[in-house]
């Protein structure tokens, strides 16, 4: 099926990567290769793969060390008919985080999952990344695409000043800036108040969160250095205070 003129499946595809919190994972048992789910919580990379912080007690696990290909089911939780909500089936390979890039998703798991912080030292648990080969969209009648990585994951080529200054934009903006973060909720999005506090940045748009519940801030351009970050995050309070006069 092809979209309607209105429909851009790809931003809407990286809206629920960015703003899920939890997954249906299905992975290949071991030996018999019968398909077996599990729900999982998730965080995003700052291109918008998903990151996993899972136990190698639980058989998901021990099926992705076996076979590493996995399917994850998220979908927008809207309330009333789940099937009328926007959902994706991202397929790929889920593989266990390398030494350079543990901090890196250690950091925006926790930001995402505060009480992982309980166990998230036990031995038996490791952080996995999902590298997606593709994901199939449904978005209602009409809306059904499948689309490759490139349209839905965020390009960081030119952007290691940004992800450099990101870990202290994050801590500055919830150490010096909730009321900035609270005026972007309730303005730009009509959210009520809550305790909102930033979890990440990246070139493309800024999450925030209170509970579980996410907000995807897009930019209206690509940022690339925490300069740039900075007067795009200025420019967006002047935009939300100019809505609350």
């Amino acid at each position: 099926m092809q979209p309607t003129t209105d429909f851009d499946p790809g931003k809407l595809a990286k809206s629920l990567l960015r703003r899920s919190r939890q997954g249906a994972l299905a992975t290949l048992m071991t030996g018999s290769g019968d398909p077996y789910c599990s729900l999982v919580n998730l965080a995003s990379h700052p291109d918008g793969s998903p990151i996993l912080l899972i136990s190698r007690l639980a058989i998901h696990t021990r099926n992705i060390l076996a076979d590493g290909r996995v399917s994850l089911m998220l979908d927008e939780r809207a309330p009333g008919d789940p099937l009328e909500g926007a959902r994706i089936m991202l397929s790929g390979r889920a593989e266990q985080a390398a030494a350079d890039e543990l901090e890196l998703l250690r950091r925006r798991y926790l930001a995402a999952h505060p009480t992982a912080e309980d166990f998230v030292s036990f031995t038996d648990f490791s952080f996995f990344r999902i590298r997606p080969s593709g994901t199939h969209l449904v978005a209602g009648f009409g809306r059904i695409v499948d689309l490759e990585p490139q349209r839905f994951l965020t390009d960081l080529v030119g952007a290691e000043d940004l992800l450099e200054a990101e870990a202290g934009a994050v801590e500055h903006m919830n150490a010096d800036h909730r009321d900035t973060m609270q005026l972007y909720a309730r303005q730009l999005f009509g959210a009520d108040e809550a305790d909102w506090r930033c979890t990440g940045c990246d070139p493309e748009g800024v999450d925030m969160q209170s509970g579980q519940t996410v907000l995807r801030l897009a930019f209206p351009e690509r940022v690339t250095s925490g300069t740039e970050l900075r007067k795009m995050l200025v420019k967006l309070a002047g935009e939300a205070r100019a809505k609350a006069k």
